[in-house]
């Protein structure tokens, strides 16, 4: 029986530098795994919060519906002329019910207009994450890239798009 011999050389050993290369790839998978996630759970704080606002701004509007029928109602006691204590009873119950509403929608009024500036920051926040991680993908193919060509190009040009990704996710995190 004839041997066959097989020559084969480790790809590590032939290209050291296709090890770093590797490494690299692996670091910016990493790096990409965690900006896409911080962008994922920003995005959804986002619409958590814009939710709040919209049933902040729905209730309000029920306050004000009844703020204003509360009005209607003194309006027409008024109009009717009623003088009975019934009528004055009735419209002093209005007018604590009619304060009462002011002041709810109020707090609900800057309760809502509060939810929509955190909701803004946090989509301001979301878009750094999106840039960096937008940044860290086109790093991650370069890099890749240097397995194909054997540029030393393509991962010199991830590394400073990586690093520019990482920086401007790091912005969102501290912002």
């Amino acid at each position: 029986m004839a041997e066959l011999e097989i020559h084969a050389e480790s790809e590590g050993q032939a290209d050291p530098r296709g090890q770093k290369v590797g490494i690299l790839a692996a670091v910016l998978a990493v790096g990409l795994a965690m900006v896409t996630i911080a962008s994922h759970r920003a995005h959804t704080t986002g619409v958590l919060l814009r939710t709040e606002a919209n049933d902040n701004w729905a209730h309000y509007q029920s306050q004000r519906i009844k703020l204003h029928n509360i009005e209607l109602g003194e309006e027409l006691i008024t109009v009717l002329g009623s003088k009975s204590e019934a009528a004055s009873h009735t419209l002093e119950r209005y007018r604590g019910e009619k304060d009462r509403y002011e002041r709810e929608s109020k707090e609900t009024q800057d309760e809502a207009r509060k939810k929509e500036v955190e909701g803004d920051a946090v989509e301001q926040r979301a878009l750094r994450y999106d840039f960096g991680e937008g940044l860290l993908e086109i790093a991650l193919v370069l890099s890749s890239l240097y397995f194909i060509s054997r540029k030393i190009l393509f991962p010199v040009i991830g590394i400073i798009a990586g690093i520019a990704g990482a920086v401007i996710a790091f912005a969102g995190l501290v912002s």
